[in-house]
């Protein structure tokens, strides 16, 4: 199961040199993402969340903008605290999603996963 962002780029590239060596790859990933994208050298099994790409995106940005804003140490740190606090949102949430989702946990559990 990727995460995504950096964790995402880095295992790409192993998934695509596991398909070349003819391993089958299968990518457990929310429907909403930031690089997590279907390809042709894995299978996608995507669920739903309850969040939309434009929170995913403006919140993911907020927090990357976050490090250069002026004001004391105290406020910087407080908007820092907010910013991971709702992106942490995104995982927390996108894992029970899945955990909640029959369907998928049953293919998982059929195919040995």
């Amino acid at each position: 199961v990727p995460v995504d962002g950096s964790h995402w780029l880095s295992m790409r590239e192993v998934l695509d040199m596991l398909r070349q060596k003819g391993h089958e790859v299968v990518v457990v990933a929310p429907e909403i993402s930031l690089h997590i994208k279907p390809s042709k050298n894995f299978v996608m099994k995507m669920y739903s969340v309850p969040y939309t790409q434009e929170e995913l995106e403006r919140d993911f940005k907020a927090f990357s903008h976050v490090a250069f804003e002026e004001g004391s140490f105290f406020e910087r740190l407080f908007k820092i605290l907010e910013n991971i606090k709702r992106v942490t949102y995104f995982g927390v949430s996108s894992c029970e999603h899945l955990l909640q989702n029959k369907e998928l946990i049953r293919y998982l559990e059929e195919n040995k996963f």
